[in-house]
């Protein structure tokens, strides 16, 4: 099997995959209470209903539409587009999907791919900082403790990643904040935004040292557990290689250590992690940016698909949705063709199976 045939037979596989996990969500969705046409005949209804009610607690006594005229929710009913019936919503949803038109947010009252276009600055600063640095420290860091193996650098190394590791992002951000955000002791970095309110005033280079100043404790919060794995699994496949036949080979030849561990071992050893780099570096802006985005104020990505499933704003929810399944089906097959171009060894035929 050639490159493009093993790449058209993963797109065809691609499909069902996400038409179901589309699928799937739309109808789980219409079984969810206070949706955004209850949560307009609540505000009608003013009061008689309360906030936790309308926000989709699903009580089996929930009332959203009593006391509302039936000719005004069937108002409501078309505003929203619920006059239809669900397959008929289902369908023009799935076609405008295959044009990328994501549909209008309930909420924003704005264009939902207009709406994730706005928020993707925030969630690319810190998405790429937090994958860049955790590769510019886990790899250097991991080879040194696999070199070092059982040594006190080892121990102690082994000792603090752990410790980063077993802390919550979100965890660390609140210390961060109450240490060095003004809470009780400094007051070294703002609380919140990637920028000042004076930032357009700025200059090149204060805006690139203000923008650093913000950005520092969330980045910090989002590096500090995201490294630690990725330095145990760089680590134990250094070691892994380091035991084989052809490096125990290399050092009766006499070659070099240095030349042994970064000709040989390093190029063998680096294959799991460049195959995990596209997934990686998408996982960077996607994945556990939720609670850092909240707790420092930055309106991402995260923030914004949490809000949306909060307010029932279905078409951010199916938008996003739509986008995150996508990438990540994308992001799998880089994957895998990543470890063809990194191990010559491995055939489509295995990947494919």
């Amino acid at each position: 099997m050639n490159l493009w045939s093993y790449i058209a037979k993963r797109i065809l596989l691609m499909l069902p995959t996400l038409f179901g996990v589309i699928a799937i969500t739309f109808a789980v969705i219409q079984f969810v209470p206070g949706g955004p046409v209850e949560q307009a005949l609540m505000e009608l209804r003013k009061g008689q209903v309360g906030m936790g009610e309308a926000s989709g607690g699903g009580a089996s006594d929930y009332r959203g539409r009593q006391g509302v005229d039936a000719e005004r929710v069937k108002e409501i009913q078309a505003l929203y587009g619920f006059d239809k019936p669900p397959m008929e919503r289902f369908w023009q949803m799935l076609k405008g999907f295959l044009t990328f038109d994501l549909g209008q947010s309930f909420y924003h009252h704005k264009d939902v791919w207009d709406l994730v276009k706005s928020k993707l600055p925030v969630s690319i600063s810190l998405g790429l900082w937090t994958f860049f640095l955790t590769y510019l420290i886990s790899i250097p860091l991991g080879i040194a403790k696999a070199v070092r193996e059982g040594s006190r650098f080892d121990m102690v190394t082994s000792m603090l990643v752990l410790i980063g590791y077993s802390i919550p992002g979100f965890v660390l951000g609140v210390f961060l904040l109450v240490i060095f955000g003004g809470g009780s002791f400094l007051q070294w970095f703002p609380l919140r935004g990637l920028t000042s309110d004076d930032w357009e005033s700025m200059s090149l280079f204060g805006k690139v040292v203000d923008y650093l100043w913000h950005i520092t404790l969330p980045v910090t919060a989002s590096v500090a557990g995201s490294f630690a794995v990725m330095t145990m699994l760089t680590k134990n496949t250094f070691l892994e290689e380091i035991r084989k036949q052809y490096v125990l080979t290399a050092r009766a030849k006499g070659l070099d250590e240095r030349k042994v561990l970064y000709k040989h071992v390093f190029r063998n050893a680096l294959i799991p992690l460049v195959t995990g780099f596209p997934a990686a570096f998408i996982g960077a802006f996607f994945a556990g940016s939720l609670l850092i985005e909240t707790l420092f104020s930055l309106d991402g990505l995260g923030l914004l698909s949490y809000e949306s499933v909060v307010r029932r704003d279905y078409p951010v929810v199916m938008g996003t949705l739509y986008l995150f399944t996508l990438i990540g089906l994308v992001v799998k097959l880089l994957g895998d063709l990543c470890y063809v171009w990194a191990d010559p060894r491995v055939q489509f035929e295995s990947l494919a199976r």
